[in-house]
């Protein structure tokens, strides 16, 4: 029986001996190979999805790397050969040093994107002269811009690397975010959401992009996780920060805000300085003059990059800094195979967004005092980053993205119907708090979403697009939500409520019509390939110009 290209291959070769090979089946039943070794001592292990057994296959990638000038060709080595320990200890010093900077940059960012939600518990308002909808006004042009900055910032990103971009980024924008503090009125609050957005925008997708540099496709939604947990921490920290600052009201003439705003932008200046030493632009390139012996051994670097590339070898189809043409651009954008993640991302989130952006503004209409409020919304920042780990664990776990991402508004779906027609919110301060704390605890599945259009594009170029686009549809519903609660409906928003509702409702189906459309293609995709002979595949992988999710021996996770 032949075993398409495109099945998942492992091959264990013991350290003294070898086993016969034999076919079985995974879970998925998907064909994969497995050693049955004569000794039970340490294995050697070619890591899952290693194309790079078949030689054909290993010789096309070779030249593509070194067409592509790819930065970590001279370690590509197809039969390097590590133990399941040293991958470990490799991982656990990626974590250390990749991903827990990664979520400090993020910590940056939600700081300045989020305060607002904290001024707005302070009289910052009033001394403006801004209405609630003045409010959606900012947020909305802060979203609009946000959005438009994502894919130049990517193609600016991708050019330069993420690596110098990334931290110029949060320098810039948090030198705005700091200068907040003058705000005067309603013209320079909205120019100072305008240049935030500016500044800010393609800051997430650029961030995933250095990440996909160190960690598989089976690694990188646990670490996105951990990148989201932050949104949650950096809530309860920014609630704690605003319990303390805010209470400088009077010092030197100025509103506690106006502190907030300062203080909380120098911090993310710090974050932004020490992102240019903390960020190498790939595994091959951490020695430099204030890291003289690297983070890794040749043996280690080795491991690193062809752990990644086995698991996808489209991560060495572009160097990383090399610029997106506009024919690359092109391609990426008209790849409707990835369009249904892009609609997702634009209707699952818009159920949540309200409730989150008044949260303190609800608050303080039920009753509660400044302080009060923001300590208030300290619990469901921690429910949220227990549910946002247990939900990308279970994916994982699983092997499951669709069914299980769904979870999330099948949460909300209660929570919302509790807003909007049970009486207990309209009479009882703490009955409001109940219900909105539970519908912000909900298991995000952003993290999941985020990884699977990584994992989908398959291509570099494609992957740099496809992660901008994402965001901007997630920014675009961001927009949307922004005028679903409107002033002539507060303090219970039963019209805003009931639309919420229904778009939950939305995000539900089409979460199952994302499922079965993936499954259709790649049965189609399937019944062509089966049709080959050995012959026709190995001419179809050596010299088909398509690339990306394009490709017919690649099949689309879901």
């Amino acid at each position: 029986m032949s075993v398409p290209a495109v099945q998942a291959d492992i091959l264990v070769i013991d350290s003294k001996t070898t086993g016969s090979l034999t076919s079985s089946d995974d879970k998925l039943g998907q064909g994969h190979f497995t050693s049955e070794p004569t000794t039970s001592e340490e294995h050697l292990v070619l890591r899952r999805k290693n194309p790079f057994l078949d030689p054909r296959k290993a010789a096309h990638w070779k030249q593509v790397y070194d067409e592509a000038d790819y930065e970590c060709r001279h370690v590509f080595d197809p039969d390097l050969e590590w133990t399941e320990e040293e991958e470990r200890r490799i991982v656990r010093r990626l974590d250390w040093r990749v991903c827990l900077w990664a979520c400090v940059m993020f910590f940056g960012l939600q700081v300045d994107r989020n305060n607002l939600v904290q001024v707005v518990s302070d009289t910052f308002l009033d001394d403006l002269g801004l209405s609630t909808n003045d409010y959606n006004y900012g947020n909305t042009t802060f979203l609009v811009a946000f959005l438009v900055a994502e894919l130049p910032s990517q193609l600016i990103s991708k050019k330069v690397g993420p690596d110098r971009w990334i931290p110029v980024q949060i320098c810039l924008w948090s030198i705005v975010a700091g200068l907040q503090c003058f705000i005067s009125g309603p013209g320079s609050f909205l120019v100072t959401r305008a240049l935030l957005g500016l500044l800010e925008g393609g800051f997430i997708p650029d961030l995933v992009l250095w990440l996909s540099y160190f960690y598989t496709s089976r690694e990188l939604p646990i670490r996105l996780s951990y990148f989201w947990t932050t949104l949650s921490a950096t809530g309860v920290v920014a609630s704690l920060l605003a319990f303390a600052l805010l209470r400088l009201r009077g010092v030197a003439g100025w509103e506690g805000w106006r502190w907030l705003f300062l203080i909380e932008g120098l911090i993310t200046l710090a974050v932004g300085v020490a992102s240019f030493f903390m960020m190498p632009a790939s595994a091959v390139q951490t020695k430099t003059w204030f890291r003289p012996n690297g983070w890794f051994t040749d043996r280690e670097m080795a491991i690193v990059v062809n752990r990644v590339l086995r698991d996808d070898p489209s991560k060495g189809d572009m160097h990383n800094r090399q610029a997106i043409t506009p024919k690359r651009l092109w391609n990426s954008l008209k790849d409707y195979d990835l369009w249904p993640l892009y609609i997702l991302g634009l209707i699952c989130y818009i159920p949540q967004s309200p409730p989150t952006k008044y949260i303190t503004l609800t608050l303080k209409a039920a009753g509660f005092d400044k302080f009060t409020t923001n300590l208030l919304t300290i619990p469901f920042n921690v429910f949220h980053i227990v549910t946002l780990v247990l939900i990308t664990r279970l994916s994982d776990v699983l092997n499951e993205k669709t069914f299980v991402s769904m979870i999330q508004n099948l949460w909300c779906l209660p929570c919302l119907a509790a807003l909007r027609w049970w009486p207990g919110v309209s009479v009882d301060a703490w009955g409001t708090y109940a219900a909105v704390t539970v519908l912000l605890s909900y298991p995000y599945c952003h993290a999941i979403l985020v990884a699977w259009t990584s994992r989908n594009s398959n291509n570099v170029g494609t992957r740099s697009v496809s992660a901008a686009v994402y965001n901007m549809a997630v920014q675009t519903g961001n927009v949307i939500a922004n005028f679903i609660y409107e002033d002539d409906d507060k303090p219970l928003y039963h019209r805003g409520n009931t639309a919420l509702f229904a778009i939950n409702v939305l995000a539900i189906a089409l979460f199952l019509l994302t499922k079965a459309y993936y499954v259709w293609r790649n049965k189609q995709r399937d019944k062509i390939w089966n049709a080959m002979t050995e012959q026709e595949r190995t001419d179809y992988i050596a010299n088909t110009t398509l690339v990306g999710s394009r490709r017919l021996d690649f099949r689309f996770a879901h």
